[in-house]
């Protein structure tokens, strides 16, 4: 019963607990912590020693974006990585190769304009080969033709046919008649000229002249021009065949085919 009247004596904390921590607020510090400090005081457990805040990593340097395009940043806040811009179209410059110093083509216009002459050099090649393959085919004027009726002619020489068919045609009065004359000069085969106004054939080649009626006088002729077979048609037109030629010196100028008489 005596104990009953003896004071209560208030009972002292436990063991290692921390008289100073109260559930009042405190100040830890980088942060602020009471709800950590009524928990401790509730459980009768002494709260850790608060560990300092670790600092915060620099913020990193922004980007130069300068020509580049940039996504819309993620959900989770990183920006997307950037990306270059397109660059303009421009026209595109040759580019030479460093050990190339031509002045004024690089070295691939160089092996392009190489292999065009290559080529063109190749087809005139093949073409030429290919052009023995085939035999010469000379068109000559034909050796019989007609050249109209004796009323269409007058007096002297009608050079109309030298070009075309190698003769002159050649009208005289004293014996009213016509004669052909090759016009391929008997020295070295060239072509004479008719000079109307000295009344004679002259080579150009070595000087050799001839007479109306084909006489050589002057110059390297050996002999007289040759004439050539004139008769009339059937149709009553002069025709003049090269294939037969009359020649002076074997006195063939005689033969009735050798002069027309009109």
């Amino acid at each position: 019963m005596a104990d009953e009247n003896k004071p209560v004596q208030p009972s002292a904390p436990a063991t290692g607990a921390n008289p100073a921590a109260t559930p009042q607020h405190r100040q830890v510090p980088g942060g602020d912590a009471p709800a950590t400090a009524a928990a401790a005081a509730a459980t009768g457990a002494t709260p850790a020693a608060a560990k300092p805040a670790a600092p915060r990593p620099p913020a990193a340097p922004m980007p130069d974006l300068a020509g580049k395009t940039t996504n819309i940043a993620s959900p989770g806040g990183a920006a997307a990585a950037t990306k270059p811009a397109p660059a303009p179209a421009a026209a595109k410059t040759a580019t030479r190769d460093p050990d190339d110093t031509s002045p004024l083509l690089t070295r691939r216009a160089w092996m392009g304009l190489a292999w065009g002459a290559f080529s063109a050099a190749s087809a005139a090649a093949l073409a030429a080969t290919g052009r023995f393959m085939f035999p010469n085919v000379l068109n000559e004027p034909p050796q019989q033709f007609k050249i109209g009726f004796p009323t269409e002619y007058g007096m002297g020489v009608d050079e109309r046919w030298k070009e075309k068919f190698g003769v002159w045609v050649v009208r005289v009065a004293e014996v009213s008649g016509f004669y052909a004359l090759s016009v391929t000069c008997t020295h070295l085969g060239c072509t004479p000229n008719y000079l109307s106004a000295e009344n004679k054939f002259k080579c150009p080649c070595h000087g050799s002249g001839f007479r109306l009626t084909g006489v050589n006088f002057e110059g390297p002729a050996p002999r007289p021009l040759e004439r050539v077979r004139i008769v009339l048609a059937e149709d009553g037109q002069i025709l003049v065949d090269k294939s037969r030629h009359f020649q002076r010196e074997l006195g063939q100028w005689i033969d009735p085919e050798a002069f027309l008489k009109a």
